[in-house]
């Protein structure tokens, strides 16, 4: 596996270090991962398996970059301001059907 060194400033390197926890390569590589991922789809090239299942492991999709459409934001604030009432777990198994 290749290494590859980054230039960060000292302040950056003082706040990692409180994380001393984290893999920070393994949290580095990911995130390269992702951005390959989300230019291949951006370009709608084909994922490939392995990206499939990375996206997976990692609960995540390329999709979930992207704005919100107009329409969706407009049709959310229409419901929102329809009127509400707190749900019970009775009336979540009558809509689900389970009671």
């Amino acid at each position: 596996m290749a290494t590859v060194t980054l230039t960060i400033p000292d302040e950056t390197k003082a706040e990692l270090k409180k994380f001393y926890w984290v893999n920070w390569s393994l949290t580095a590589s990911s995130l390269f991962k992702m951005r390959s991922i989300f230019e291949k789809y951006m370009h709608k090239e084909k994922l490939s398996k392995e990206d499939f299942e990375f996206c997976k492991l990692i609960n995540w999709h390329p999709v979930d970059e992207l704005p919100l459409k107009k329409e969706y934001i407009q049709e959310m604030l229409k419901i929102e301001k329809m009127p509400h009432k707190k749900t019970t777990l009775n009336d979540l198994d009558r809509l689900m059907n389970l009671k």
